[in-house]
């Protein structure tokens, strides 16, 4: 099969049922350390081959930050935005039902694009709360409206700043996406003295070299849903963040925002992965040859995935938050250490470290 390694993917679900017209896929992608663990997305695109590129994520994901989890993930073909929550509500259960022999003993899912407390609520409900993490604090959850993922993305670029020589305070940035993940990175940079000069979201980008602020965009992304109507700013498309002339930027949305069409065109000295799959490994080679320091997706947005672990072993938002940041920190400062040492990417340096620790399972299994 096309894509299958030493590592997985173990096993491939599609999913389908006709009486409420959900389907679905299902990649437990690698099980040496743990069950597989990753989220659910909800699109109306997303496929085996997106899938099967974040079910790989999720491996070294959790052996980097070194859980007891393996790697997974799923998606249910559908367009939220064009459905009621009641019709939502059934097509997350069939889907549940659909996975019941394989969760929770080989699958732990959580929330993804589209997927949130409500659609966590009705998997436990299914499947157990042992089944999924992200639920409501009432069952026993952490949420990640906490912004675990984001606070450990912003320990990301705090630490690869440093790394760089790269003041954090007054360094320029861009963030994409300004969901859960993006709108908290926003908000813990701003913090630390960071310049916000660019966000998107799915209507556009506002860009405003003279800075952004974040209170007054967040409350305007609530009341009006996008960042656009945030005044005063340039409105432009999403695919010119790329070539914005910024210090830092984070991703924190769709896969593949980067191309190899872009990598001439970027200025940034320094990007963090908070969403995944946000560029190839071949753009990554190709940026860094250039000079660009690059946080992985895997290692840097690895906070959502600490969190779920914290949940699942009935810990407290304070320990996770500790957690988080040690985790994060400790990685990054050691991905880059490596990567600089052998004269390789951050990225390579980084699959390394999660794929000795697979292996090293294997042998004592």
């Amino acid at each position: 099969m096309e894509d299958v390694d030493d590592f997985g993917p173990e096993k491939i679900v599609e999913v389908y049922d006709p009486s409420v017209g959900m389907r679905g896929v299902l990649v437990i992608d690698n099980t040496a350390l743990g069950p597989g663990k990753g989220g659910i997305r909800m699109t109306p695109t997303v496929g085996i081959h997106e899938v099967k590129r974040l079910a790989r994520a999720m491996t070294w994901k959790c052996s980097l930050a070194g859980l007891p989890f393996g790697g997974a993930k799923s998606g249910i073909v559908a367009n939220p935005r064009a459905m009621s929550p009641k019709r939502k509500a059934e097509i997350v259960k069939a889907f549940a039902k659909s996975i019941q022999e394989l969760s929770p003993s080989r699958y732990i899912c959580a929330p993804d694009m589209s997927m949130a407390e409500p659609e966590m609520r009705i998997i436990a409900k299914v499947n157990g709360k042992k089944s999924v993490t992200g639920k409501p604090k009432e069952l026993g959850g952490l949420p990640h409206e906490l912004g675990s993922t984001g606070w450990g993305t912003f320990h990301a670029v705090r630490v690869a700043a440093k790394f760089i020589g790269l003041p954090l305070k007054g360094a320029t940035v861009a963030i994409e996406g300004f969901g859960n993940v993006g709108w908290f990175v926003a908000k813990f940079l701003c913090e630390a003295g960071a310049k916000l000069v660019a966000v998107s979201d799915s209507r556009g980008m506002i860009y405003n070299p003279g800075g952004i602020h974040f209170e007054e965009l967040a409350a305007v992304k609530k009341e009006k849903r996008t960042v656009t109507k945030y005044l005063p700013g340039k409105i432009m498309p999403n695919d010119a963040m790329p070539g914005l002339k910024v210090d830092i930027l984070v991703t924190a949305a769709v896969p593949d925002f980067i191309s190899v069409r872009d990598v001439k065109r970027i200025k940034a000295k320094l990007i963090v992965e908070g969403s995944n799959i946000p560029m190839t490994a071949s753009v990554e080679r190709l940026l860094w040859k250039r000079g660009v320091t690059i946080v992985p997706d895997f290692v840097a947005n690895a906070g959502g995935v600490i969190s779920s672990y914290v949940e699942h072993r009935g810990g407290s938002e304070k320990k996770m938050f500790k957690l988080v940041k040690d985790i994060v920190s400790k990685n990054t400062l050691k991905v880059l250490k490596e990567a600089k040492k052998e004269n390789i990417t951050p990225r390579e340096a980084a699959l390394d470290m999660a794929k000795q620790r697979i292996l090293k399972a294997r042998k004592q299994s």
